[in-house]
């Protein structure tokens, strides 16, 4: 899995990899500890992630994207509009179905949890110039698309044995 040679050292895309997979786990727990700040699981915290980036969807497709079941999805949307995070709506093109809005940006204290690392990466982003930013974003959009890919190959985030 690595090409490190016989001094020690691996190649450009290697420790590229390599920082990566720490910038991967820095961000789980980073996540992890921003939901505990806000009395939420990482699971719930990510859910509303997922809606904010989406917009609103419904129960089952988010479901389907983050691989759990309809039933804890349920149970998880009930905690997150108790708590005030997100809102069930009608969908104006089909008053069957129920939509599933994200709230939490709107509350102050997510704002206020989220504020420092925003303003620092943006901070660290106005020493890069512009055709650098664009590279870094078509980077992290196309790292993106890999791990889309492999959610999928894994079985869109069920468990091997829940989806069989």
């Amino acid at each position: 899995m690595s090409s490190q040679n016989a001094e020690g050292n691996t190649s450009p895309e290697e420790r590229l990899v390599s920082q990566m997979r720490k910038l991967g786990t820095r961000t789980v727990l980073y996540q992890q500890h921003v939901a505990s700040s806000l009395g939420l699981s990482n699971t719930d915290l990510k859910s509303v992630d997922i809606l904010w980036e989406t917009g609103p969807i419904t129960a089952g497709e988010l479901s389907k994207i983050t691989g759990l079941s309809t039933g804890t999805v349920t149970a998880l949307i009930d905690r997150l509009e108790k708590a005030g995070y997100v809102r069930r709506e009608q969908d104006p093109s089909d008053r069957r179905r129920v939509m599933i809005v994200p709230d939490y940006f709107a509350r102050d204290e997510v704002r206020e949890t989220f504020k420092p690392l925003h303003d620092s990466v943006v901070r660290l982003g106005s020493s890069y110039t512009a055709e650098q930013i664009e590279l870094l974003i078509d980077f992290a959009a196309k790292v993106s698309g890999i791990m889309e890919e492999q959610i999928r190959t894994l079985g869109g985030g069920r468990s091997k044995s829940a989806a069989e």
